[in-house]
This record gives C-alpha cells, sequence and structure tokens, in this order.
C-alpha cells in the first residue's frame, strides 16, 4: 500500500525551492484574483518561515496587521507587500505583457 502525504507538507516541501515558489506567486498573480496571491503568500509564509507569526517578525510588520492584510479581504499596501516579499528573499518587478 503506498504511503501518503498531506498536501500541505508535500506543498511546503516544493516551495522551499527558490524556482518553484517564483513559479507559484507567478502563477497566483496570473489569477487576476488579488485573494489567490495572498494565498499564496500565506502558503509562502508557512513554508519558508514557519508561519505568520514568523512572518510579521521578520518583516518587521505587527502580527495582527499581517494576519489582515493576507485575509481574504486583505488588501496590503504597496509598502508592506514589499516587506513581506523581501523577508521571503524575494522582489517585485514589472514586465511587458505579451502583444495579442
Amino acid at each position: 500500500m503506498a504511503s501518503t502525504r498531506d498536501y500541505r507538507e508535500h506543498l511546503d516541501d516544493v516551495l522551499k525551492g527558490d524556482d518553484e515558489a517564483v513559479a507559484y506567486l507567478n502563477a497566483a498573480l496570473a489569477e487576476d484574483d488579488p485573494e489567490v496571491f495572498l494565498l499564496a503568500l500565506r502558503d509562502l509564509a508557512r513554508a519558508r518561515k514557519g508561519g505568520l507569526a514568523a512572518m510579521a517578525e521578520a518583516a518587521h510588520l505587527n502580527r495582527e496587521h499581517l494576519y489582515r492584510m493576507l485575509s481574504e479581504n486583505g488588501n496590503p499596501e504597496l509598502r508592506s507587500l514589499e516587506a513581506i516579499l523581501d523577508a521571503l528573499g524575494f522582489r517585485l518587478s514589472v514586465e511587458l505583457k505579451a502583444a495579442g
């Protein structure tokens, strides 16, 4: 009988890789739904920092504020988003849309 593993445990392992984490965030952005991107950030916080409390400390943000920012109705300010991404080892960038 094959052993099974919780999908979050598997996702956490996958998201520890830089290329995979970048692809995960970019795929979330491509969904054109801010909630999907915020969920992806929560997943990365869990996988790379051990959760939102540790992420808040690493990003120098108030823990309750971080929970609200990354909630379903969250709307983080650019500065806060940059702090979160920086704590994860990433940065924002802009690219040209494909013609079409």
